[in-house]
């Protein structure tokens, strides 16, 4: 069993989303062969697509002349030029695999806590008022008002919200009837914007016309209770 002092490679798209391979040692083919380390069954993966090696000031991933490529946080690798990973960063193999890197620091807590970074879907931590958009934080983070508006969606857990419940949780201290609806569709629209810069692949908050608003059908994991 290796120990919890070794880097990991963690699946957040894919077939095998949510695995997470120990990287503990010197090389670690990935691809969809067999002989392979670590072995990805989607088709789009070639046979050989990628290794990591360990040099003394680090790991770093190489493509190793795929067919369909691997980036690191969203740039394409030059094929058979190894490039350094740092903490976080993200790994796609082929566009339909996707895995964070993990450094030795920061596996420890992984039995223990979630990390904002490796979890897909939506991780909001209400204490801290911060927001992670497929492991990538919000930021600048959410004006407190776009906070609220999408903790109380998130609290509904996909069910659909009303207009006046939102507006009650969004400004508490305002008289309702002085907020119009103009104010909350610019709201919502401004939020659906910020999640969007962190995950433009999707829109997060639905439209229910006559009824409301609600969470699209993502992961979603809320951390804490709010201040005060």
């Amino acid at each position: 069993m290796v120990g919890t002092e070794a880097p990991m490679l963690v699946i957040t798209e894919g077939q095998l989303v949510g695995q997470r391979w120990p990287v503990d040692q010197e090389i670690l083919v990935i691809g969809r062969s067999e002989t392979c380390d670590l072995v990805l069954p989607e088709r789009q993966i070639s046979r050989q697509h990628a290794r990591l090696k360990r040099e003394a000031d680090g790991y770093y991933i190489e493509d190793l002349g795929s067919k369909n490529g691997t980036f690191v946080n969203g740039q394409p690798l030059t094929p058979f030029v190894p490039q350094r990973l740092k903490d976080g960063d993200e790994i796609a193999l082929a566009l339909c695999v996707r895995m964070r890197f993990v450094s030795a620091e920061v596996t420890l807590p992984l039995e223990s806590a979630p990390i904002p970074s490796l979890l897909p879907g939506l991780f909001i931590d209400r204490a801290a008022r911060r927001v992670w958009v497929n492991g990538r934080e919000v930021n600048p983070p959410l004006s407190p008002a776009q906070f609220r508006a999408l903790e109380r969606l998130a609290l509904a857990r996909g069910a659909v919200v009303s207009r006046d419940e939102l507006i009650a949780y969004i400004w508490p201290e305002e008289d309702p009837r002085g907020i119009t609806e103009q104010a909350l569709d610019a709201l919502i629209r401004r939020l659906r914007e910020r999640l969007a810069q962190a995950d433009p692949n999707r829109d997060y908050i639905l439209t229910i016309r006559g009824h409301g608003f609600r969470l699209a059908d993502v992961s979603l994991h809320l951390k804490g209770q709010p201040e005060g």
